[in-house]
């Protein structure tokens, strides 16, 4: 990793814990490319935020499912800043449904952005992270609790965890680490939809701390994978949930 000028990739940037991550790793000292899918206005938005507190950040549109996109990106990071150390993909979506309907259009679009999303995100930073550099990725807790209507959501990330234990292996001898975090419940815009008031506490209630993880939560153990703290983390999942599993 560049000690002097690291810099970050963090993909699903300008929202929730994505947002989060951004500003957190600005924070550690990371020049930072925030990806987004659509919504450039809030990427920009978390670009300033950052600039505003003295940080270098720039904001890229694309789709982590789409090769060329992804390659677009880490052109547009190493032009900005010189290389890249950490990747964070943090890019994910959630339609919920019984496996008894056999939506097969949520069930794709849910492989498609967060497992093929994973997928394409890892092979280029495989090729492009620089020697003693992070790879990140973004699984959950739910995975454990096996939820009726989670099925393709769930069958997602854990396919996300089985790539992280592969690319470890993958990647021997270039000293770059990767790990996932699987977050519990954490009060995001994508947790909330669809849920009613008392689902929402429900939930909450399952975690003996009694209460829904902030995106801040997420990011603190981002930036512990991140750092010279999480050096010796190595193709595992944290699973960052208050114990909730």
């Amino acid at each position: 990793m560049n000690a002097n000028s690291p810099a970050a990739i963090v993909t699903g940037g300008s929202r929730g814990i994505g947002e989060a991550v951004a500003l957190r790793l600005a924070r550690d000292g990371f020049a930072v490319a925030v990806s987004c899918a659509s919504d450039s206005e809030k990427a920009e938005a978390v670009v300033r935020r950052i600039e505003e507190r003295g940080g270098r950040a720039i904001a890229v549109r694309g789709d982590v499912a789409e090769p060329a996109d992804v390659a677009a990106l880490f052109d547009a990071a190493q032009r900005a800043f010189g290389g890249v150390d950490v990747v964070v993909n943090s890019a994910g979506i959630m339609h919920n449904a019984p496996i008894a309907e056999g939506d097969l259009d949520r069930f794709d679009r849910q492989i498609r952005t967060n497992l093929r999303g994973t997928y394409v995100v890892f092979a280029e930073a495989a090729k492009r992270v620089r020697e003693g550099g992070r790879i990140i990725a973004l699984s959950t807790s739910v995975i454990a609790k096996a939820f009726p209507a989670y099925g393709a959501y769930i069958a997602s990330k854990a396919g996300v965890e089985g790539l992280v234990h592969v690319l470890a292996n993958e990647l021997r001898g270039r000293n770059i680490t990767v790990n996932a975090v699987a977050p519990g419940p954490v009060a995001t815009e994508l947790f909330f939809h669809g849920k009613s008031e008392a689902q929402i506490e429900q939930i909450a209630k399952m975690t003996p701390l009694e209460r829904l993880g902030t995106p801040e939560d997420i990011a603190n153990v981002v930036s512990f994978l991140a750092g010279p703290d999480g050096a010796w983390v190595n193709g595992q999942v944290l699973r960052a949930n208050g114990g909730f599993a």
